[in-house]
């Protein structure tokens, strides 16, 4: 992940399943890799400085328990490679913590 993704703003609403780029992770249980956020139909600006996009489902039981979205300031600064750490990082969410809702 480039140095250009720090300094963004956290999320402060809920996103609907199929919303936006994280309910589209959720909805589809897969990675959702954006180089361009503007192009993304239905894209939801948490923080308007953003450019690119990465969401990771947390997925348990084929169950989505939550998404890991990581926004970059940079265009298409997300690649194959930090897809594969972040879903590695998301297995250990998923496994480190006790999901009980």
């Amino acid at each position: 992940v480039s140095t250009q993704s720090t300094g963004g703003k956290p999320a402060c609403i809920r996103i609907a399943i199929g919303k936006g780029v994280c309910g589209t992770a959720a909805k589809n249980k897969t990675t959702t890799l954006v180089p361009n956020v503007h192009e993304f139909p239905g894209h939801i600006a948490c923080d308007s400085r953003s450019e690119s996009e990465i969401v990771v489902p947390l997925l348990k039981d084929d169950e989505v328990l939550g998404v890991l979205d990581i926004d970059s300031l940079a265009l298409n600064d997300f690649n194959e490679e930090d897809k594969v750490g972040l879903e590695q990082l998301a297995r250990i969410i998923v496994d480190s913590c006790d999901w009980k809702f």
